[in-house]
């Protein structure tokens, strides 16, 4: 996963981290498996006393980056937040491990078993 993080980082990608961790775990997980430096943003719910798949936990990328949605993508290891990425109106790119059925009836724009695709989906 830090090779293909590295890579978009490399890329000239600005990444940002967006959890229902608060902020003191995500600080403690990013600093633990070695992910320091690679996140210009690391965004916990608890900033909109809310949850994904809330919108308002959606919107904080839109607010860190000041961009608009088809400018984001929305990388997410769970179907459920693939569901809540695209509802809000993300491009949406599922790092499908286990090879899933999509959740909750939405399918990503795309998936692969690891973030080796997503370089090539946010390219196109």
């Amino acid at each position: 996963m830090i090779p293909a993080l590295r890579s978009l980082k490399d890329s000239g990608l600005r990444l940002a981290f967006l959890s229902n961790f608060t902020r003191k775990m995500l600080d403690s997980c990013i600093q633990s498996s070695g992910l320091q430096g690679l996140f210009d943003h690391v965004l916990s719910t608890d900033a909109v006393t809310s949850s994904k798949p809330d919108r308002r936990a959606y919107q904080m990328g839109l607010d860190a980056f000041g961009l608009p949605r088809d400018q984001i993508a929305f990388a997410a290891f769970a179907g459920w937040d693939v569901a809540g990425a695209k509802w809000f109106g993300y491009p949406t790119f599922w790092v499908n491990r286990l090879e899933q059925v999509p959740e909750m009836g939405v399918a990503p724009d795309d998936e692969s078993k690891d973030l080796s695709g997503l370089l090539r989906f946010v390219r196109s």
